[in-house]
């Protein structure tokens, strides 16, 4: 059966790999599993035929067979569960990893898109740049504790695993900030999973994408 997934016709990112699936390409890269995405434009994502896939009409989507899941940590958990290179065999570290997962989507991704959110909807609103003190706030105090549970290991528990793939996605979100970079091993730590081929390839193809869309 194929696999096919779904991806902005024209990603708001522009192509810098941010778009939810990424995640999810990312993932299928790493298992090594063929893939097809079909583009949706953003009216597209509204209608019945979209929603019937993604009830809150995002992106991205995941159809294999009678299959259909939403919700990029979800699908990377089922991939992961189903394809080796991803989640480790001892059960005990295979569930420290999926605790990684649960952690990058619920503890960290949260203010990190809240800055997104405020920078893109209110950045003309007085009260901005005291917001933007206090999400920056929150995001430092997260980034410091994941960095001092990182220290100096090359990934956050072990061998690379889907927990990894998701804390650096979410991490990426803010490379342009360079809050990041404020912490050595973490800025490290994301580079090291923008150099796996597999990221390579995932980043390479969206951005096709956006380029296409671009030229068109």
């Amino acid at each position: 059966m194929s696999i096919v997934i779904t991806a902005f016709e024209r990603s708001p990112d522009r192509g810098r790999g941010l778009a939810r699936d990424m995640r999810v390409r990312w993932a299928l890269e790493e298992a090594g599993q063929p893939y097809d995405v079909r583009l949706v434009s953003f009216k597209a994502m509204k209608e019945p035929e979209h929603l019937a896939l993604q009830p809150f009409g995002q992106i991205p989507t995941y159809e294999e067979g009678d299959l259909v899941l939403f919700e990029s940590g979800a699908i990377v958990l089922y991939i992961a569960e189903r394809h080796r290179g991803l989640l480790p065999e001892d059960a005990n570290a295979r569930a420290r990893a999926i605790a990684w997962m649960f952690a990058a989507l619920n503890t960290i991704e949260p203010p990190i898109f809240e800055r997104t959110i405020a920078t893109i909807l209110e950045r003309d609103e007085p009260w901005y740049e005291k917001r933007l003190r206090v999400v920056d706030d929150r995001i430092r105090r997260r980034l410091g504790e994941l960095s001092d549970r990182l220290a100096d290991a090359d990934w956050l528990d072990g061998e690379f695993s889907a927990g990894d793939l998701l804390m650096i996605t979410v991490l990426l979100r803010l490379k342009r900030s360079g809050m990041v970079d404020e912490y050595p091993n973490l800025s490290a730590y994301m580079a090291r999973g923008e150099a796996r081929p597999a990221y390579q390839r995932a980043f390479a193809a969206q951005l096709a994408v956006f380029n296409a869309a671009s030229s068109g």
